[in-house]
């Protein structure tokens, strides 16, 4: 625990002053761009104090001057830091509308373009959160989503969501499949603990959703893809 609180410390003490700084200065300009990028930079300082080596392939895969989705299965709570942080530029998520509701913060998230989405699993939510995150893709910004909905229990790809593969299919964007594994030894879920180790990121080919006619068929790409980065017994 020595080392997860030598993390908290090192990130408490760094956040600190930038938000100070930033959240104004987000708040009157309207610009997000500096709040963004300090905080990717917190993550990967923290991300070294850890211990923590990312090994990082195929950066240079990643289309300049479009919006990708990127799309990526997931085994701890290390997995958007490294991820996001990392990334070429900023990136928008998915996250829970009632967030927005967080004086400041949720302000914060608007202008950051963040994607709000209701859990009630109802058409019309899913059809709002789709139509927002046409409009973050348009502007300009990535989208980062896990596709499997949630971190798997025991390392093994888990079934994939559709609505990501809705977004795609109906915006065109290039999807990025994203490959890590290593994480689930650093950061195991259910887990605060942080042992230090090496995670790896392999980012692989775009995948043109105007390829494929099915949403189906897209998402069977995308999985193929992640799991040829993966270990074999990962791959479900």
């Amino acid at each position: 625990m020595i080392v997860s609180l030598i993390v908290f410390v090192t990130i408490v003490a760094l956040a600190l002053p930038s938000a100070a700084i930033f959240i104004p200065f987000t708040l009157l300009t309207g610009n997000v761009g500096p709040l963004y990028a300090v905080g990717s930079w917190i993550a990967r300082i923290a991300i070294r104090v850890a211990g923590i080596r990312l090994r990082i392939e195929g950066l240079d895969r990643i289309p300049t001057g479009r919006s990708c989705i990127f799309m990526a299965n997931h085994l701890s709570n290390l997995d958007a830091p490294a991820l996001m942080s990392h990334l070429p530029s900023r990136t928008s998520v998915f996250f829970k509308r009632s967030l927005m509701k967080i004086p400041v913060l949720g302000y914060a998230f608007k202008l950051a373009g963040f994607i709000p989405v209701d859990r009630d699993g109802t058409v019309e939510g899913a059809q709002l959160a789709v139509a927002y995150a046409q409009r973050v893709l348009a502007n300009g910004l990535h989208i980062t989503t896990f596709v499997e909905g949630m971190r798997s229990p025991d390392g093994r790809m888990l079934p994939f969501k559709k609505g990501t593969f809705y977004l795609a299919k109906d915006s065109g964007a290039p999807c990025i499949p994203v490959s890590i594994y290593g994480s689930e030894k650093i950061l195991p879920a259910g887990s605060w603990r942080i042992h230090p180790g090496v995670a790896h990121i392999v980012f692989h080919p775009p995948i043109d959703p105007v390829n494929y006619s099915t949403r189906d068929e897209l998402s069977e790409a995308v999985r193929a893809a992640i799991a040829s980065g993966l270990p074999e017994w990962m791959r479900g």
